[in-house]
């Protein structure tokens, strides 16, 4: 038997569009002969002829990021301050290994417009579709339009959202980490923004993420190459980084066949 793995995480860089103007990341890219000073704090009066083949010493990156950059898990507590109807939420370091290691199972959502909020009869009747029922601690996987639109300058105005009674329907079975390609989990906020000014209903508002408050969840945002994925027969890897009391921890996610 051998083993596959199916990348499923965007890149963190600097050209791609993957995030609004304001929360987008920065790197800086340093040479191995840009480094000299810090080889000095070490190894004082070694110049970089000294090195072995001058090269100098150690190509270094500063990044600065929010825990929301890039592929991530996001937490409870990104969500709300309390889970399962009054308990402190989780924060990232809190969340179970064992629910980030799991079979996944994919729902085809390309196709639905976007804006357009999931519903739990969308989601019964996908997996009717696919022929799966769902079992505790599977990791849910959405595949929207968005998945191919990394870059797009409307990328995160990109994709349907799973809303509160899709995600209660996950929830409520036992699932503890779903995913989606999209910026977020939930409909991107400028068409839930025309929906809130129209009707004056604010709990329209992230409504999927919000469902947290009721049953404790993490999902993955900003996932890719779902679409090369099948319904199911994967397992999912989503292990995130381990950041004291954050919201949210970055993570390279991926599927894993046995063949």
């Amino acid at each position: 038997m051998t083993r596959r793995f199916v990348d499923l995480s965007i890149y963190l860089e600097n050209d791609v569009i993957t995030d609004p103007p304001f929360l987008r990341p920065k790197i800086e890219y340093q040479k191995h002969g840009e480094t000299m000073p810090e080889l000095g704090f070490f190894f004082p009066g070694v110049k970089a002829e000294d090195t072995p083949d001058s090269a100098g010493f150690a190509a270094v990156e500063n990044v600065t990021l929010t825990t929301h950059n890039g592929t991530h898990l996001d937490a409870p507590w990104h969500f709300h301050p309390t889970m399962n109807g009054g308990e402190p939420s989780m924060t990232i370091d809190e969340v179970p290994l064992e629910w980030c290691f799991q079979p996944g199972v994919k729902l085809d959502f390309t196709k639905l417009p976007d804006g357009y909020v999931v519903t739990a009869q969308d989601v019964e009747d996908e997996l009717k579709r696919i022929g799966h029922e769902l079992k505790p601690l599977e990791i849910v996987l959405v595949n929207t339009a968005a998945g191919k639109a990394v870059g797009n300058p409307n990328y995160v105005s990109i994709g349907c959202g799973m809303g509160y009674e899709a995600t209660m329907y996950l929830t409520s079975r036992g699932v503890r980490v779903t995913g989606t390609d999209a910026w977020s989990w939930d409909a991107p906020f400028v068409h839930t923004a025309e929906k809130v000014k129209e009707t004056g209903d604010t709990s329209l508002i992230w409504e999927g993420h919000k469902a947290g408050r009721d049953i404790g969840y993490c999902h993955l945002e900003k996932l890719h190459n779902l679409e090369v994925l099948p319904p199911h027969g994967f397992t999912v890897s989503c292990f995130p980084h381990k950041i004291r009391g954050a919201s949210a921890g970055w993570t390279r996610a991926v599927a894993i066949f046995e063949d």
